[in-house]
């Protein structure tokens, strides 16, 4: 049987596309910042990593095929006997490997394993790290779908006093002997882990398992130097933006303005804090969200004082015109930016690497300027004009 070459080239494309969104399932929970993983040419993915330390656990995440099955042990045949030549039709030596750890020493135990897998990790729908409370060792819990559950009772209820291999690429991890039929569709993998291999290993069986093996092509560590030039130029062109405006609001709007550049500078901190919080890398196009939040901190101070200054020209006191200034601009802000945000909100979850890195500084600037233009500027001028009692507005 031969497939037509159109065929071919489809299944490739699938396969590519399937290998593309698996890994970055897995590197979306491995934790890393605004990961950049592409499809480059017909048959390749690039990835990149930045800020990194751990690479060879990020090759192991990545290249892991993760096909998981769970097989019989064929035990009316002996192992030494295939060692030595005499395979069984049907059968194949697979090897459990173990490290001790007293003496770091690798041990590696065959297994006579029959070939045809009763169930795989298709049908997984959870994979967690949980401790076990008699051993206070880490294992890999299972959960299946409704299918996989009545496979793997079926499976346990026929195959009672049996051993199971659970098999992970070609690997055993290990053979329990079934006591009983097991409903519910509940499953552990255990061995000697350490809790990260555990997690690691969580993380690819819920990230679910590559359609070809994965090969490492080229791999390079590029050193912070190279990027600190375009970081530098971000950040000042982002300090020049900030003192044109500084100087601006405090050329034309006067004290008013002062004020505002103070909530601004509250503002530059609220998002560097809550950048610090989600333990975010600043990338260039998180400074250009920065940049942009900035601005439109201003824009909205801009549309309270231009309020404020109508309200001052029908004769109003200075208490009585900011109020109705704030008031009026009040929704007009509100609306600006919340649907700036429900754009943030979108960019972040369809987007990847650094256009989420955008998106998590808009969002974050977008908040903290509502905060800072409605609430923390209001209050500075109630304190002024109440509990100052200043009869006139510098505006």
């Amino acid at each position: 049987m031969d497939l037509p070459d159109k065929e071919k080239e489809n299944i490739q494309k699938l396969a590519v596309g399937q290998a593309l969104e698996t890994i970055r399932n897995r590197i979306d929970q491995f934790g890393v910042s605004e990961p950049d993983i592409r499809r480059q040419g017909e048959r390749r993915i690039l990835i990149q990593l930045p800020g990194i330390k751990e690479t060879q656990r990020a090759k192991d995440l990545i290249g892991k095929t993760a096909l998981l099955e769970f097989k019989l042990l064929d035990e009316t045949h002996a192992v030494e006997d295939a060692l030595k030549g005499s395979m069984v039709p049907g059968a194949e030596i697979l090897y459990q490997t173990q490290t001790d750890p007293k003496t770091q020493r690798t041990l590696k135990t065959p297994y006579l394993v029959k070939k045809r897998s009763l169930l795989t990790g298709a049908y997984l729908t959870e994979a967690r790290v949980e401790i076990d409370s008699q051993y206070n060792e880490p294992h890999v819990s299972l959960s299946f779908d409704k299918k996989g559950a009545r496979i793997f009772e079926r499976i346990t209820e026929e195959n009672v006093k049996k051993r199971l291999a659970i098999v992970l690429d070609q690997n055993v991890y290990s053979a329990p002997v079934i006591q009983e039929k097991i409903s519910g569709g509940q499953a552990r993998i255990t061995g000697n882990f350490t809790l990260e291999e555990a997690r690691d290993l969580a993380i690819i069986l819920r990230a679910g398992a590559l359609p070809a093996p994965v090969e490492i092509i080229e791999e390079r560590t590029v050193g912070p130097s190279l990027g600190t030039d375009s970081i530098r130029k971000g950040l000042l062109s982002g300090v020049i933006g900030g003192i044109l405006v500084v100087l601006f609001m405090a050329v034309y709007y006067k004290v008013s303005g002062v004020i505002a550049n103070l909530a601004l500078i509250v503002n530059i901190f609220l998002i560097a804090a809550g950048l610090a919080g989600f333990q975010a890398t600043l990338t260039l196009p998180g400074i250009a969200g920065i940049i942009l939040t900035i601005g439109m901190a201003v824009d909205a101070n801009v549309l309270i004082f231009e309020r404020i200054r109508e309200e001052l020209r029908l004769g109003k006191t200075a208490r009585a015109s900011m109020e109705s200034g704030f008031d009026r601009a009040s929704l007009t802000i509100l609306d600006s930016n919340v649907t700036t945000l429900i754009a943030a909100l979108v960019l972040f979850q369809f987007g990847t690497g650094p256009v989420k890195g955008f998106a998590v500084t808009l969002s974050l600037g977008i908040c903290s300027s509502m905060f800072t233009a409605l609430i923390l500027t209001r209050t500075i001028f109630d304190y002024l004009l109440i509990n100052r009692k200043m009869k006139r507005m510098s505006i």
